[in-house]
């Protein structure tokens, strides 16, 4: 085994050094101590010596605990009471939960409290071991029954002693596991590892081994991921899931607490926080406050949720963005569970979650039903994906930035087709690219398509994590760990190229810097380029490419008058200039070199246009810090780039207002406004309503264009402003070099920024902890809440599960035609003043300017329900073209609101069912999509094609998923919608098989037959117990 020791001086300028970086700043260093790996064969009681001591003792004796199936529910009780049971740990200061959450020493801050280490030590162990244990259960270990037990083995410190034990892949002595993409290889330590050949069998651990083989079969195999990342939009509807059902066990006689996330669950609120005050020295405050009177119902929920759950973290707003808090503080990279070793992986509700993939920890986002089964330890059934393998080589040009390289990677991968598949870089180009210009590229790998855009672990890696302030034994044990199990890349060592699914290749020199836009993020344009592309989008017809403007209307000038001097707007014209969003604020470099770009520029005498509303929302308050430690953050200030707050922002729609004059301006001389933003989307609308051109760029070209004030520029060939002396500045006049970047990242961005950044976190903050929150296991409900209310979904439900059932006689609530999104089904924006959700508001006492979003309120079904198909833009066929939220009651042929189209159909006693085209509930993962149709009624959805997330929360919530036969749908098929339709399933599952063909019959007397979306047996079980809560629910309460 090969440790190597690295001098702090490796890390540089504020990013984890490249390889060739770090090579000729210390080659002493590189050639550090070797060590020989003392490997041993371990029995297979070994895996019991693992276990905390309090727990071995049950392990071994209690036959229910030998049972696979009943060992997390037993337990997880037992734990609860054996290890957790002193009443300190249910204290809701949140520095002790926070730090009892991450897992000991190698996470915690010097500021841990006395009274918690004592009540970590009252427990029996460490605080590491305390922690993961006793609220995971065995959800990340081997169970005693595990066929592969032959191949845990002891890691062995190379000082003496032992890490722990982990499950050694090069044991397994295959051959093809050497070959295998590093994504699949955690896909695989996870098969061996929670074998039980009951949720995992031995045979899906040869079909990941088979990998290459079996990827193109579209075979599927059961993941557990190690934990689960929320945000506070999927977050509450999580936790309200989680409430209601302790509710349900007890109503059934079961113990509430039973109920509880068996993985770590991270829930960063970053969602809500409202770019209301921009440009003034209070806008960090005023903002807040803001945030905090708008949500304060949903906040004292989650606070609630975070000391009533175990294993349950909730980060207060005002400390970052999830996917860069995940990056800097939560990522384990490899985690020791109790001696146990094995990788940090996750699920996310959220789609941006592959940020993380830059670390080389495996996460992706997924709906959010799918993360509460994960939370309680349910496998997720997932397709054994292709790798495409992108080969990375050369180096970046000066000048040019990560999101300029990111924006060419989107382009590249959109082309090459990579949706369904995981992406994963590799060759020498990679050790050239900082760790933050990793996450980065693996940050939108939504926007390419990609499930993952994944980073193997190297000494780049381990390089940040230093950097970040992780614990240097922990560090060296990640090392030691993936070095051991053939996870770790290290370039000084030939090796054999892994296998892909297909090839791609770029030369990072010949990367241009580039924005994308002005509807789409992977429509790049080079800068070079950009004049001549604008003229084309204000010439072209309506469309991703084209707004449609009249040549005699391209000229427009929109007068008006700013803080008592005359302004006007043309079309392309800077209305929005963020500089926001988890993607880039993470990144040193770009943000330090947008600071610099506002210095040059400032010193020149350059001033950004006042009406430009210009924001700053880092990620994290390292940002903060850094900047103010290189004192670039006057200059920011300065220009309007004042702090605004810590969250998405702009990224996700949350611009606030435009200055009315700007609004008025725009409306009346139907301008295309733009905006210019470092996030990661820019779909027409998503922005801001009034600003129809958004562009996604660095956040030196942010403040670049902010002081050019329109896109309609060239860079190379017009000045970006006038200077003091009265000569044109060129935007390469105030463009920083890397030389200089580098020095003030050297000097400014240091490993104690993390340290005490993320020390004041676990601290909380005044107006979090100045919050109150309900106490006690079970959430006492306001039935008169518009934002928090029990759902119906586990109200009625029985010990035994109902079984199977079809549809008789069902009438069809919506006919659609192709690519009908999740955001269709259910939005998550505005809610509309004529709505059915907006009458609902009312009659509860709230005023229009207090709706909110469907987003906010996704904690109360009530509302939901309402807002499912609620979309303004959405089509169906039964209205014969008009665009709207509305159908036809069959019976009666009267055109209504759809959701009380569905109430009327339930009243009645009716079924519905939907008949859709191709690429049903394609989209964002939102689990609302699925809950929503169930609350209105639908029992089964018959379409061409279902995106994969959708099927799966549409199984999960046990709506029956069909799919017409190839080269049949609706219309083929002669079916109108107002046929009455009939589902012959049995209520015995055992006489379905997965797959199978069903046979679907109209009163009209027609018949099709069309394959039912039941892919697994599992998902068979789900459908008996009515979905996948409903039958972990009579889980927990039978065992």
């Amino acid at each position: 085994m090969h440790i190597t020791t690295h001098a702090p001086t490796l890390i540089r300028a504020g990013r984890a050094l490249s390889r060739r970086q770090a090579k000729q700043a210390a080659s002493a260093a590189e050639n550090s101590t070797s060590s020989t790996a003392a490997s041993s064969s371990s029995s297979r009681a070994a895996h019991t010596a693992a276990l905390p001591s309090a727990v071995a003792p049950l392990a071994r004796s209690d036959p229910v605990v030998q049972s696979t199936r009943g060992v997390v529910a037993n337990l997880q009780l037992r734990l609860r009471s054996h290890l957790l049971g002193s009443s300190q740990l249910r204290n809701p200061n949140f520095a002790a939960s926070i730090s009892l959450h991450r897992g000991g020493p190698a996470f915690c801050s010097s500021s841990i409290s006395a009274s918690v280490a004592r009540v970590a030590g009252a427990a029996g162990g460490s605080l590491d071991s305390r922690s993961s244990s006793s609220s995971r259960g065995y959800s990340t270990m081997g169970s005693s029954n595990n066929p592969f037990n032959e191949v845990l083995t002891d890691l062995p410190k190379p000082g003496g002693g032992s890490y722990g034990k982990f499950y050694s892949l090069p044991k397994l002595g295959d051959k093809r596991i050497d070959k295998l993409p590093y994504s699949i290889r955690i896909l695989l330590e996870s098969a061996v590892r929670n074998c039980d050949n009951f949720q995992v069998l031995e045979k899906d651990v040869e079909k990941i081994i088979d990998w290459e083989k079996t990827s193109p079969q579209q075979v599927e195999i059961p993941f557990k991921p190690a934990r689960v990342l929320l945000q506070d939009f999927t977050g509450v509807p999580a936790v309200v899931d989680l409430a209601a059902m302790r509710d349900a066990i007890k109503r059934l006689g079961g113990d509430p607490t039973k109920i509880n996330p068996l993985v770590p669950v991270d829930l960063v609120i970053d969602h809500s926080v409202q770019v209301d005050v921009a440009r003034k020295a209070n806008a960090l405050q005023s903002n807040m406050e803001l945030e905090f009177s708008r949500n304060k119902e949903r906040f004292a929920f989650l606070k609630w949720g975070a000391t009533a759950f175990q294993n349950m973290l909730v980060v207060p707003p005002g400390s970052g963005i999830v996917h860069q808090v995940n990056l800097e503080y939560l990522a384990r990279v490899v985690f020791n569970n109790s001696g146990l070793l094995y990788p940090d992986s996750l699920v996310g509700t959220d789609s941006h979650t592959t940020m993380i993939d830059g670390l080389g920890v495996a996460g992706w986002g997924v709906g959010g039903i799918e993360a509460e089964a994960s939370m309680l330890g349910q496998p997720m059934s997932m397709v054994l994906p292709g790798v495409v393998g992108f080969k990375l080589t050369g180096k970046m040009k000066t000048g040019v930035t990560a999101t300029d390289l990111v924006l060419t990677v989107t382009q590249m991968l959109r082309k090459h087709g990579v949706v369904g598949k995981f992406v994963e870089f590799y060759g020498d180009g990679m050790g050239e690219l900082s760790l933050a210009d990793r996450a980065t590229i693996a940050n939108m790998s939504p926007e390419y398509g990609a499930t993952m855009g994944f980073f193997p672990v190297d000494s780049v890696t381990l390089d940040y994590l230093r950097l970040t302030g992780r614990d240097e034994e922990k560090v060296n044990m990640i090392e030691a760990y993936l070095r051991a199990n053939n996870m770790f890349i290290d370039y000084e060592k030939p090796a054999e190229e892994n296998v892909y699914s297909s090839y791609l290749a770029l030369d990072l020199n010949t990367v241009e810097p580039c924005i994308s836009g002005p509807k789409r993020p992977h429509d790049r344009v080079t800068l070079k380029e950009m004049k001549k592309d604008w003229a084309a989008c204000l010439n072209n017809k309506v469309g991703f490419k084209g707004f449609g403007i009249p040549k005699e209307d391209q000229g427009t000038v929109a007068k008006f008058e700013f803080n008592g001097k005359p302004a006007e707007l043309k079309h392309g014209d800077v209305v929005i200039a963020a500089i926001t969003s988890c993607t880039n604020t993470s990144n040193p470099t770009v943000m330090l070199g947008a600071g610099l770009l506002a210095k040059k520029a400032t010193e020149k005498g350059l001033q950004v246009k006042p009406w430009i509303k210009t924001s700053l929302a880092p990620g994290s308050g390292v940002v903060t810090k850094y900047l103010q430690e290189s004192g670039l953050n006057k200059y920011l200030d300065q220009q309007g780039f004042s702090l605004v707050g810590y969250g998405c922002t702009t990224c996700i729609g949350n611009s606030g207002e435009l200055d009315e004059k700007v609004a008025a301006a725009i409306a009346d001389s139907d301008i295309v406004a733009a905006a210019v933003l470092s996030g990661n989307r820019n779909f027409e609308g998503r922005v801001h309503p009034l600003t129809r051109a958004n562009y996604l760029a660095s956040p030196p070209l942010v403040v670049a264009y902010a002081f050019a004030g329109t896109v309609n520029i060239d860079f190379d060939k017009e000045p970006i402003g006038t200077g003091k002396d009265g000569k044109p500045v060129f935007l390469a006049d105030i463009w920083p070099s890397s030389e200089e970047i580098a020095e003030v990242e050297k000097k400014a961005v240091l490993p104690e920024m993390f340290r005490s950044n993320y020390e004041t976190i676990t601290k909380g903050n005044a107006m979090w902890n100045k919050l109150s929150s309900p106490e006690g296991d079970l959430y006492a409900w306001d039935e008169e809440s518009t934002y928090v209310h029990e759902p119906p979904f586990f109200k009625t439900m029985t010990k035994d599960p109902p079984g199977g059932h079809g549809v008789k006689d069902a009438y069809c609530l919506l006919n659609f035609g192709d690519s009908i999104t999740t955001d269709h089904i259910s939005p998550a924006g505005n809610i509309s003043k004529d709505s059915p959700a907006a009458k609902f508001l009312m009659s509860r006492g709230v005023e229009r300017k207090d709706f909110n979003s469907y987003g906010s309120r996704r904690g109360n079904d009530e509302v939901m329900a309402r807002g499912t198909f609620a979309n303004i833009r959405i089509v169906n066929k039964f209205l014969s073209g008009e665009v709207g939220p509305k159908t036809i009651h069959v019976p009666t042929k009267e055109k209504m609101f759809i959701y009380e189209a569905a109430k009327k159909y339930q009243e009645e006693g009716h079924e519905t069912v939907i008949l859709a085209g191709a690429e049903y509930g394609s989209g964002s993962s939102r689990d609302w999509a699925a809950k929503g149709p169930y609350l209105q009624g639908v029992k089964a959805v018959i379409s061409k094609s279902f995106e994969r997330i959708h099927r799966s929360n549409l199984v999960g919530m046990g709506i029956i998923p069909l799919c017409f036969k190839k080269g049949e749908d609706a219309d083929t098929l002669g079916l109108t919608g107002y046929e009455r339709f009939t589902i012959d399933l049995p209520t015995d599952v055992k006489q379905i098989k997965p797959g199978q063909d069903v046979v679907v019959k109209t009163d009209g007397g027609k018949e099709f037959t069309c394959t039912l979306r039941f892919d697994t047996a599992v998902e068979l079980t789900y459908f008996e117990h009515g979905g996948i809560l409903h039958y972990v629910l009579r889980q927990l309460l039978n065992n």
